[in-house]
């Protein structure tokens, strides 16, 4: 049996969290225009509000917003911090596609030119 660290089921709520559009679009919105209550946020989403509870709840537990009271609203703001733990995880990926891009690019300079 494969015992997992802290760490590998962080980066695997992290990952669920991001997998959703809806919760890719809340954090968009945060991204763009800055702190904003979940009224405010919803306005954007055809569903009711305790479903845009929902996905706020999953994003805060991933640690990509956090909430605020300010009276008696709510107000989510982006933490983009873990966002740099994908950036890592994805990076040797970008790499690897950079450098079968160069290939084809080297092997398409190396083709005849057929004047068409």
């Amino acid at each position: 049996m494969v015992t997992r660290s802290a760490q590998d089921q962080g980066q695997d709520q992290l990952f669920a969290a991001l997998a959703n559009a809806t919760r890719r679009e809340v954090l968009r919105l945060l991204r763009d225009q800055g702190p904003q209550s979940v009224q405010v946020l919803a306005d954007h989403f055809d569903m009711r509000r305790p479903s845009l509870s929902e996905h706020l709840k999953v994003l805060r537990e991933a640690g990509l917003v956090s909430e605020e009271r300010q009276g008696r609203q709510r107000v989510y703001r982006l933490e983009a911090a873990p966002l740099v733990e994908v950036q890592d995880w994805l990076h040797p990926y970008e790499r690897f596609w950079r450098e079968k891009l160069k290939g084809l690019g080297d092997l398409l300079d190396r083709m005849p030119d057929d004047g068409a």
